[in-house]
C-alpha cells in the first residue's frame, strides 16, 4: 500500500524525503508519528536527556546528523532521524534500528 501526504510545515531545516519503517507506522498512530516530525522539524527533540538535546542543537548549526526521541501515548518509544545531508529523515523505531545494524 503507498500512502501519500501532503503537510506543510514551519521548519529549521530541510526534511529531505520522509521515510517510515513498516514496524512505525504499525506501533504508532498516523497523527502521532507526524506530530513527532512537525516537532522534529521545529528542533523539538523530543525526550532527549539534556546531553543529547544539545548534541542536536550543536548537529542543527553545523549541518550534522539530526537525533530526536519520541513515545506515543501507548508508551511505544521511537525515533526521528535527518542525515547530515538532509536528503532523508527516517521515522523509525529502536528496533529497527538494531535489527538492520545485525543482518
Amino acid at each position: 500500500m503507498k500512502l501519500a501526504i501532503q503537510v506543510q510545515l514551519q521548519t529549521r531545516f530541510n526534511l529531505g524525503r520522509p521515510c517510515f519503517t513498516e514496524n512505525a507506522v504499525t506501533a504508532v498512530p498516523a497523527d502521532e508519528l507526524l506530530k513527532a516530525v512537525q516537532r522534529h522539524a521545529a528542533g523539538d527533540w523530543g525526550t532527549l536527556d539534556q546531553t543529547d538535546w544539545a548534541s542536536s542543537g550543536k548537529a542543527l548549526r553545523d549541518g550534522a546528523r539530526l537525533f530526536s526521541r519520541y513515545e506515543s501515548s501507548a508508551g511505544r518509544k521511537f525515533w526521528i532521524v535527518t542525515e547530515a545531508d538532509r536528503a532523508v529523515t527516517t521515522v523509525l523505531l529502536p528496533d529497527d534500528y538494531y535489527l538492520s545494524a545485525y543482518k
